[in-house]
Order: C-alpha cells, then sequence, then structure tokens
C-alpha cells in the first residue's frame, strides 16, 4: 500500500508537478479568462502588422496620387456577368471634383494578385520588393479608402502602427524599469534614505509635462527628423513619469518587507538586492502589470495629442494620432466617414490592453488560489 502511494506521488510529480511551476499556473489561469485571450491575440496580430508593415501594405507610406483625394474604399468582387472569377476591382471615375464623388467604372477590370513585386524596402535587415497583394497600374486598391493626397488609409495605418503602438512599450520600459527600482529602495531602506529619495520623486512629479513639451518643442533643432524627435520627447517624458509609480511602490514595498518571508530571507543571510528583486519587487506584479496597461494606452493617446500640437510625427510620416487628426473637420468626416479608421483602431488597441491586463492580474496574483 505505501509503495502505491508513492508511486502514485511519484508519477504525480511527473505528470502535473511542472505544471504547478509559478509561471504554467499562471499561464493555466490566463487561458481561461477568455477576454485576455482575445486581447492578446489581437495584440500580437496588430503588432506583427506593424512590424512588417512593408510586407502586408501594398504602397508605402508616402506614396500619393493628387488625382484620387478621398477615394472611398475600394470595393472586390468575385462575380463578373454571373460569372465567379479570381478577386478583382473595378477602375473608379472621379465623377465630381468638388465633393470628390467617385463611381465604379466597370469597364475595366483588375485582378488581385497576391505576393506580387512593389517598391522596395529594408526589414529586420533583409531587402526586398514582395508585398502580399496589390493590382496592376494604372489600377488602385484602397481597402480602407485614401485621405486628401490620395494615400492608402490601410498602408498607412500598418507603418502608423509601428509609431503608435512601440513608442507606447519603449516609454513603458523606461519608466517602469525606474519607478520599480527607485521605489524599491526607497521603501526597503526606509529612514532618511526614503526621506531624500521621496523628495526627490516630488520635485519630478511637479515639473508640468505640458510645458516642458512645449519647452523641448523650442528647443530642439527643426531638422531632427519628426519620428526621432518624437522618440527624444518619449524618453524624456518616461524618465520624468516614473516618480508617480515610485511613491506607490515604495508604499506598498513599506508594508510587504514586515511580512515573514522578507524576514526568513534575511534570516538565511540573502543580500539586500536580492530580497529586493527576487523576494519583494515581484509581488507588487498585480499593481505594475494594471499600471503598464494604462500606461501604454495613455501613451497611444498622448501621441495623438501631440502630433496634433505640431510637437510630435508630422506629415507625410505615419502615426494613427497625425491620421486621426484629418477627421477634425466636421464636414470632411460626415462626406468621408472612412477617415475615423485610426480611431478605431486606436479604440481596439486600449480596449485590448485592457482586457490582457486585467487576465494578468487575475493570473499573476498570489493570493488567486484558482487553477
Amino acid at each position: 500500500m505505501a509503495k502505491t502511494n508513492v508511486a502514485n506521488a511519484q508519477t504525480e510529480f511527473e505528470n502535473g508537478g511542472a505544471l504547478r511551476s509559478p509561471w504554467k499556473m499562471a499561464w493555466r489561469k490566463l487561458r481561461r479568462h477568455k477576454l485576455a485571450v482575445m486581447g492578446m491575440w489581437v495584440l500580437i496580430i496588430l503588432h506583427i502588422f506593424a512590424i512588417f508593415a512593408d510586407f502586408f501594405a501594398p504602397y508605402s507610406e508616402v506614396t500619393t496620387d493628387r488625382r484620387r483625394p478621398y477615394h472611398p474604399p475600394t470595393k472586390i468582387h468575385i462575380f463578373h456577368e454571373g460569372k465567379l472569377v479570381r478577386p478583382f476591382v473595378y477602375g473608379y471615375k472621379r465623377v465630381d471634383t468638388l465633393r470628390n464623388i467617385y463611381e465604379e467604372d466597370t469597364s475595366e477590370m483588375y485582378p488581385i494578385y497576391f505576393f506580387v513585386r512593389g517598391d522596395k524596402y529594408n526589414v529586420l535587415g533583409f531587402e526586398s520588393d514582395l508585398r502580399l497583394f496589390g493590382v496592376e497600374a494604372p489600377g488602385k486598391i484602397y481597402l480602407f479608402g485614401a485621405d486628401r493626397y490620395g494615400r492608402d488609409i490601410f498602408s498607412r495605418l500598418a507603418y502608423g502602427g509601428r509609431r503608435s503602438l512601440f513608442i507606447g512599450v519603449i516609454g513603458l520600459v523606461v519608466s517602469m524599469s525606474i519607478g520599480l527600482i527607485y521605489g524599491g529602495v526607497s521603501g526597503y531602506f526606509g529612514g532618511w534614505v526614503d526621506n531624500l529619495m521621496m523628495r526627490i520623486a516630488e520635485i519630478i512629479i511637479s515639473v508640468p509635462s505640458f510645458y516642458l513639451l512645449l519647452a523641448l518643442s523650442a528647443v530642439l533643432p527643426p531638422n531632427i527628423p519628426s519620428d526621432r524627435r518624437f522618440m527624444l520627447i518619449v524618453f524624456i517624458l518616461a524618465f520624468i513619469g516614473w516618480a508617480g509609480l515610485a511613491r506607490v511602490i515604495r508604499g506598498m514595498v513599506l508594508s510587504i518587507r514586515q511580512t515573514e518571508f522578507v524576514a526568513g530571507a534575511e534570516a538565511i543571510g540573502a543580500s539586500q538586492p536580492r530580497i529586493i528583486i527576487r523576494h519583494i519587487l515581484p509581488n507588487t506584479m498585480s499593481y505594475v502589470i494594471v499600471n503598464a496597461t494604462l500606461s501604454i494606452p495613455s501613451f497611444i493617446l498622448s501621441e495623438s495629442g501631440l502630433s496634433f500640437i505640431g510637437v510630435g510625427i508630422q506629415h507625410p510620416l505615419a502615426s494613427w494620432g497625425n491620421m486621426l487628426s484629418e477627421a477634425l473637420n466636421l464636414s470632411s468626416l460626415t462626406r468621408y466617414p472612412w477617415l475615423l479608421v485610426p480611431g478605431f483602431f486606436i479604440f481596439i488597441t486600449v480596449l485590448s490592453y485592457s482586457f490582457f491586463g486585467d487576465g494578468l492580474r487575475d493570473a499573476l496574483d498570489p493570493r488567486s488560489r484558482t487553477v
């Protein structure tokens, strides 16, 4: 009987013991959160779409066609004269130049080809001219329509995602790293160290970010490309934005350092950096994840505002923010509603981060026992 129990215990350890590791337990709980998994996959797809924008986009972000301003989304057809054919688009005629009204010209057919050759580009160190789809000239395919310069909105969404999505990630990594370490050290040592560090953090918090942005835009050389200028501003704001997180982490660490497992780590001779990094800071992850899911969308939304006031990314380079600024004119918006597509992408991204962050918070919460 004893041998049987030992064998069963050994089998359970071999088959399920690995699943009891903290990360695998968290993954099991995350998979049960359907909205979090859905948000995770949406974010993965959006980031892949942005990274390989040159391949997915039929045109470059600066390709213009002044003869087709505010071109409506192109309709894709699979039937011609009652017969099933390969997907194609008709040509379009601009019948009203004042209001930019277009009609399909059924006498012109342009089949949609996959893996076509286009403008050359460089991605991840490799040079290529292969694009996912396209049509032969003079045909045009605008899946989401075109803007006032005749630029393909679908292509600019892909290129703009590189800036709008990854600017938030870069800013978050910088601010979170500084805030976690700074708040952890301050809360763990306490005393005069804590008092001095928190006074420094309060001084940084008091700096008004909006006026700082205006000052930076005036000080930076005008010949800096807009994307590099905005990246520099993001880094500066990230170095300033860590102070609020550091104060919250400091308060959490003050409470956590009184727990028994921290006393046990000190009793066995663990070094202070190890106690802070390996034992205290992981117990703040629930809050950090929630803060991250709010910070990344705020960076994305801030990019929209900064681009609008002329501090951020400017035309002809694309970002979701400056693309959305095209829809500020009410008359243009009522005539050309496809200009709101970038706003839909921003909405979906923010919502996906919220769902994914909520699921991660529950999965990584050490007090949650549901597996």
